[in-house]
């Protein structure tokens, strides 16, 4: 079981409000966040309400400001509890629909394009663990949260192009 805790206020003052489960929507509960602390587990943060939006991931550790997760903006309206599984395996598409080469992972991958000499992934499917999309290589940039299913186009995940330049599992490091 994972806590997450939001605050108003930089410094972690100010409201605040408690959650240990998934939150489609914080904007009745939290005009603003602009300091996190997560005291267990793993977290994915998003802009919008319904896990849309920027999305920002989130494990142990203080955040005294919005600045140490996005840079951009204090706006957080739902977020999603992570658990932590005991295997990893994605199986990634260089064409939608399952389409085109196919390529196994089982652990991190700080760069796709030297591993598997491709730049774009359209389609993938998950049948262990939690994953981490990144849109650079060295995990920078946008990220996505990938979960257990199956996705025929990068637009199910929320990708706005198939660019995945880093591949990472979700763990507690």
């Amino acid at each position: 079981m994972g806590k997450i805790i939001f605050y108003e206020d930089k410094n972690f003052s100010g409201r605040h409000f408690e959650c240990s489960h998934d939150c489609a929507d914080l904007t009745c509960l939290l005009s603003r966040c602009n300091s996190i602390r997560v005291e267990s587990g793993s977290f994915m943060i998003y802009e919008k309400p319904d896990f849309t939006g920027n999305q920002y991931f989130m494990r142990r550790g203080e955040y005294p400001d919005f600045h140490q997760w996005t840079g951009v903006t204090d706006s957080v309206s739902s977020c999603r509890h992570i658990c932590t599984p005991a295997s990893f395996n994605v199986r990634l598409y260089e064409r939608i629909e399952f389409g085109g080469q196919m390529m196994d992972l089982m652990d991190d991958c700080p760069s796709v394009m030297d591993r598997f000499h491709v730049n774009d992934i359209f389609s993938c499917t998950v049948t262990d663990g939690n994953w981490l999309f990144y849109e650079h290589p060295n995990y920078r940039g946008r990220m996505y949260l990938i979960l257990p299913g199956e996705y025929k186009r990068f637009s199910e995940w929320g990708g706005r192009t198939a660019r995945v330049g880093s591949i990472r599992r979700i763990m507690d490091y």
